[in-house]
């Protein structure tokens, strides 16, 4: 089926509507019904702020398993194997990303044990091996948005990917769940009548299932009853309610709350989300399909902007594996999701579309009516930002952004790492590497209204509180000035945020588009220059790194990382291609031990490892395999000098200056990922630093 048309700026909505259902419902997770009435009365809006919203299960998800279709799906043709891969790849081990409940009580942790065990996909999340209970819990219809929204219009694609995804961690009802909820997004984007989007999404799942009984039940009440949602909810809680299906958060319950509130909403954005809020129960995970497939139907005009979307201010924030992927923003999101449609569907976007998806994350581009890519003011005054379409440099749409004139310039910028300070709580612990390095460029396009405005590119290094600008430039009255920066090399350096600083006398507007990072790395980590990160439930993450498993801090000016069986850091960018990474590391104890490069996630990297009598080139691609071998003899306390060379698809490998390892990897080379340190079979290394730069 073709794309259909609008199909960028509804996808953009439906994934806008997911994120608002997440955050609205986030705080209040878990809280019955009754105690939502009593605290709150009627909900109109978020129920609580937050300086950023965190990392979220909802949001994991969705966006990550998601990556399996360029991953390793063959052709667009989705396995379950391929999505269980993109489950260990981007899930740190029990940390982040999902509720880690424990084996036999959180059915996402079940299924990741089970795999990590060897347990393939589907068996990973049957009722053969888990049970009906662990099956059919609420997660085979939480992370399945994305589904529908990389499948629009074509409700078998959506089908049949939500069937192969949704196995993985779940069976039975929690498969039909994740069926339906992906029809129904993928039938919103060409179906406006909300009775014939759940017909459609009735028709893929078994009629005589629970999950098709507690749908028709809602529809049957909604039709003898259409004014009263709260009794709508009653007659819900007393023949579908918790306390008639097993475990921890079943997927029947919370299916119903999801239809009765598509039902009494009516139509209308805001009433669908309040009244899936006020039901309780999974609150987050409901409103988020609910405002999802609202999205889609709706389109961006459904959604208030100052109620709904100012708030989010465009970002997500993820807790994967890869650190600089946890720093996201939607219309990226909606870019990367509608770039996999168009290359599921065998289609072609329109050239400046196929532009912008080719550069996810490194440019904002503000062509999504109300869209920020994140960016933020700061300055003396007051200031205002919209997205705009009165100018545009490319495209269509910029952002407008006006101040006050003022002795100090006014920062416009896109937060480019983030500390535990930013936010309200730690939800689901995300930790982070930078989107900016050293050695890169910052390019924006700038376009003044009034006289005597000047604008300059720059950067900020968050260790020292720096600030490193180019060349500031008098801004023409209605004419675009390019501007660039060249960021020096840098060493122990964090970049924390990029953009522009404007200088006025007077009152000022200014228009910007195409604030765009692009270039390769070259600085060097400085261990003795980073901190550790404080979050809660005792994981301590380490500025600039991510960890996949193992025990990682800092001492005398090293990194340290120790294991009981197998532990992994990792830094830099997930989309960096040819460079040098030169490492001095020092092993203290233990057996096995090693650096990474090309680091795509838990699964899929090259190393060098150090073993008992010999140091291995490896490839890892769901499991380390050695590719070449030489004899070598380390010593304990004893700092070696790792370089590795990675271009195209050649690695060469130096130890200690000496050339040991050259090899072309001809079978699934990978192209590009960021480094890191991995030790094995109960070792212990320190990192004192790690130079990156072009190859």
């Amino acid at each position: 089926m073709k794309i259909p048309e609008g199909y960028q700026e509804k996808v953009y909505a439906g994934w806008l509507g997911k994120i608002i259902g997440i955050r609205a419902g986030a705080n209040i997770e878990g809280w019955t019904y009754e105690k939502i009435r009593d605290t709150y009365g009627e909900l109109d809006g978020y129920p609580a702020d937050f300086i950023n919203f965190a990392a979220d299960d909802d949001s994991n998800g969705p966006i990550f398993f998601l990556r399996a279709l360029r991953d390793t799906a063959e052709n667009y043709d989705l396995q379950p194997q391929d999505v269980a891969t993109a489950l260990l790849n981007y899930a740190a081990w029990e940390r982040g990303f999902f509720w880690w409940g424990g084996y036999g009580i959180s059915t996402e942790h079940t299924a990741y044990m089970n795999l990590r065990a060897g347990i393939p996909a589907p068996r990973s999340g049957s009722i053969e091996q888990n049970g009906s209970t662990m099956a059919e819990q609420i997660g085979g219809q939480i992370f399945i948005d994305t589904w529908g929204l990389v499948a629009p219009g074509n409700p078998d694609l959506a089908a049949r990917y939500a069937r192969a995804a949704a196995s993985v961690t779940h069976d039975g009802n929690g498969i039909y769940g994740g069926i339906f909820i992906a029809v129904a997004v993928s039938w919103a984007f060409v179906e406006n009548d909300l009775q014939k989007i759940l017909d459609e999404a009735l028709s893929y799942i078994p009629a005589d299932c629970e999950y098709a009984r507690v749908v028709q039940a809602m529809r049957k009440f909604h039709r003898e009853n259409p004014g009263d949602w709260r009794a709508a909810f009653r007659y819900l809680q007393q023949n579908f309610g918790y306390d008639r299906y097993p475990g921890n958060c079943h997927i029947i319950p919370n299916a119903g709350v999801v239809i009765l509130s598509l039902l009494y909403g009516e139509g209308d954005f805001d009433r669908t989300i309040n009244i899936c809020n006020m039901c309780g129960w999974d609150t987050d995970c409901n409103v988020a399909n609910a405002g999802c497939i609202m999205g889609v139907r709706g389109g961006l005009q459904a959604i208030s902007y100052e109620k709904w979307r100012a708030p989010i201010n465009d970002l997500l924030i993820c807790s994967s594996t890869v650190g600089s992927l946890n720093i996201l923003d939607l219309p990226g999101c909606a870019d990367y999701i509608a770039s996999l449609a168009y290359d599921a569907a065998g289609e072609e976007p329109e050239p400046l579309w196929r532009e912008l998806y080719s550069q996810f994350q490194r440019r904002c581009h503000f062509e999504y009516p109300g869209s920020t890519h994140a960016m933020r003011v700061r300055g003396a005054g007051s200031f205002s930002m919209e997205n705009s379409a009165q100018r545009a440099f490319t495209g269509k749409r910029s952002l407008r952004i006006c101040g006050q004139g003022t002795a100090q310039p006014a920062a416009i910028y896109r937060q480019t790492y983030y500390e535990r300070k930013d936010f309200s709580d730690s939800r689901y612990n995300p930790s982070f590497s930078p989107i900016l390095y050293p050695g890169q460029t910052v390019k924006a396009a700038v376009c003044a209204e009034t006289e005597g405005v000047r604008a300059c590119p720059y950067v900020r290094e968050l260790h020292s509180g720096q600030v490193y600008s180019g060349e500031e430039v008098a801004l023409v009255p209605g004419k675009w000035a390019e501007l660039s920066y060249d960021i020096p090399a840098m060493e122990g350096a964090l970049l924390g945020e990029a953009g522009i600083l404007v200088e006025s006398n007077d009152s000022w507007c200014v228009f910007l588009d195409d604030l765009t990072f692009e270039g390769a790395p070259d600085y060097t980590v400085e261990a003795a220059c980073e901190r550790e990160e404080w979050f809660a439930f005792g994981h301590t993450p380490v500025s600039q790194f991510t960890a996949m498993k193992g025990l990682a801090c800092l001492q005398d000016g090293q990194l340290h990382l120790s294991c009981a069986d197998f532990g992994e850091v990792y830094t830099g960018n997930w989309d960096w291609e040819d460079y040098t990474a030169e490492f001095a590391v020092t092993p203290v104890i233990g057996k096995e031990w090693g650096v990474n490069v090309r680091v795509q996630g838990a699964m899929r990297s090259y190393a060098v490892l150090f073993r008992e009598q010999d140091v291995a080139l490896m490839k890892n691609d769901c499991g380390y395999s050695a590719m070449q071998t030489r004899p070598f003899t380390w010593q304990p306390g004893q700092e070696y000098k790792i370089r590795v060379y990675a271009c195209k698809n050649c690695l060469r490998v130096w130890i200690d200056g000496e050339e040991f390892f050259e090899w072309e990897d001809t079978e699934k080379p990978l192209r590009c990922g960021c480094v890191g340190m991995t030790v094995r079979e109960g070792a212990h290394c320190a990192l004192r630093q790690i130079h990156i730069q072009r190859s």
